[in-house]
């Protein structure tokens, strides 16, 4: 099987991935590598999708976790292959949360996300790894403080995170209640928003954002950059619906514990 094209960062010391929409067998308007399984893609293709993408970081489909993801803050904290669910009997199944965390090397970490900011966590020696899906929803929430706190509980040190491919402050236009509702639980984070050219609306920088609370923990930080939005190698739901349809795939991030090989 070819490689899947995926992008990584060398600030973590560890196996990782943020992987595109390409490589994968599913159809229009899922077409190709949808991980998402809450979608109406074929559920059949999704697993294969994710068998691929979890062999691209050396674990077989049976060791790779992920969420039924709800935009709160609850942290599943996973010490051994034992503690796998499994996700074969379909998004409903899955336990509810939006982060992960494990020590276990044995164990892959995945999130779902188009348009929402996938962070990826490694501590300074690659031993614990983290996966947090923050939505705005979910930073504001503290789905990020909440990943950092059970990495430490585990004795992280040294920690790092990259935030992934995500909607980027040039085409995230939202209205003033979602304003209104970051600025009541941080109200210095009135620098993440620019006035947008519809009168009421503005701009809202979600990397930027959850970079500010990562560092505030004492995490070393970046952002890969990618705009979901305007880089069409990326699932984007929101470029679906302003196209008249809001079906679209999910694009996984997926980080497993240990050094790189």
């Amino acid at each position: 099987m070819k490689q899947l094209p995926f992008f990584s960062s060398s600030l973590l010391p560890v196996r990782h991935g943020f992987f595109t929409r390409d490589g994968g067998v599913s159809s229009a308007p899922y077409e190709t590598l949808n991980g998402g399984l809450g979608t109406q893609d074929r559920p059949q293709d999704v697993q294969e999708n994710r068998r691929r993408m979890a062999a691209s970081v050396g674990v077989e489909l049976e060791r790779f976790v992920a969420l039924r993801q709800v935009h709160g803050a609850d942290v599943h904290v996973l010490r051994h292959v034992r503690d796998v669910w499994s996700h074969t009997d379909g998004h409903e199944a899955l336990p509810a949360g939006d982060a992960l965390v494990t020590d276990c090397p044995e164990i892959a970490l995945g999130v779902a996300t188009a348009d929402c900011a996938p962070v990826l966590f490694s501590s300074e020696d690659g031993r614990i790894v983290g996966a947090a899906h923050a939505g705005w929803r979910g930073a504001v929430g503290g789905v990020l403080e909440q990943t950092v706190k059970q990495m430490r509980l585990l004795g992280a040190e040294g920690l790092r995170a990259v935030v992934g491919p995500c909607i980027g402050p040039a085409s995230y236009e939202i209205g003033e209640d979602m304003r209104r509702d970051v600025l009541e639980r941080h109200p210095e984070g009135e620098r993440f928003f620019t006035a947008a050219a519809r009168q009421g609306h503005y701009q809202f920088d979600l990397p930027a954002f959850c970079l500010s609370l990562l560092e505030k923990q004492g995490v070393k930080a970046e952002w890969t950059g990618y705009d979901t939005l305007a880089d069409d190698r990326f699932f984007s739901h929101r470029r679906a619906t302003l196209k008249g349809d809001a079906r679209t795939g999910r694009q996984l991030s997926v980080i497993r514990a240990g050094m790189k090989g």
